[in-house]
């Protein structure tokens, strides 16, 4: 039987409006690079891949470790790969999507009003809540001003603990300090590669959040939006 029922933030409940990958394709786009949905499909997908602690992130952090202005120069010509552009595509767009995004790019952080109601849900029947993100540095404060802190009884980042998803570890300190075994939790995200593979690994129930189908074949319950959580639950 679930108890507990543990929230990615960043993509899951906190979402940025408009959303990085959207803005940047569209921008690139303008200047001139041709974006097919299978090309957004594809850099969303690398996108969940690239931070879900891939190889590819942490040697890039090897090489800018503060994820200063050349970490996002060099974000930025993955991504335009990630697009399908060739190679003199990425060296003539890289530096103008790059300067656009830090000059243009500021979006307002907000909570699905079906994940507000969904909390409220969740907690009036039992469950117990809390957040496990990926995050480098706790965000307590942040959840606070997204006016979702009360759901929760605690928000775990990985970096306080050195444990990253997809590694089992952050879902076993999380299970541990909820005092639950794995096999009463259930993990709802976004990332098929972090949220899915992580807590499937440790013994939880993974659920996918992925209202716009960048993950077909998730091998597991998905939502397309937070109403249907409740109906996944009775069926588990």
């Amino acid at each position: 039987m679930i108890q507990a029922i543990f929230f990615d933030l960043d993509g899951t409940l906190r979402h940025n409006d408009p959303s990085g990958g959207e803005f940047f394709a569209d921008y690139a786009s303008q200047l001139g690079l041709h974006i097919g949905p299978e090309d957004r499909l594809r850099a969303m997908r690398w996108e969940h891949y690239y931070w879900a602690n891939s190889m590819d992130l942490k040697a890039d952090k090897q090489i800018y470790p503060e994820e200063n202005r050349e970490f996002w120069r060099n974000y930025c010509r993955r991504q335009l790969t990630a697009l399908g552009a060739s190679n003199g595509q990425v060296e003539e767009f890289a530096p103008k999507v790059s300067q656009y995004m830090d000059d243009s790019y500021h979006p307002k952080s907000i909570v699905p009003e079906d994940a507000l109601q969904l909390l409220a849900q969740l907690q009036q029947s039992g469950y117990s809540l809390a957040v496990v993100s990926n995050r480098e540095k706790p965000y307590q404060y942040e959840i606070e001003a997204l006016g979702i802190a009360s759901y929760f009884a605690f928000a775990l980042a990985g970096g306080e603990i050195k444990a990253w998803k997809p590694e089992p570890d952050i879902f076993y300190h999380a299970c541990r300090r909820m005092e639950i075994n794995p096999s009463q939790s259930i993990y709802v995200g976004d990332n098929y590669f972090a949220d899915v593979v992580g807590s499937r690994r440790a013994g939880l129930q993974p659920v996918l959040y992925d209202p716009r189908g960048i993950f077909p074949d998730a091998g597991c319950p998905v939502l397309t939006s937070f109403d249907q959580l409740p109906s996944v639950l009775e069926n588990l």
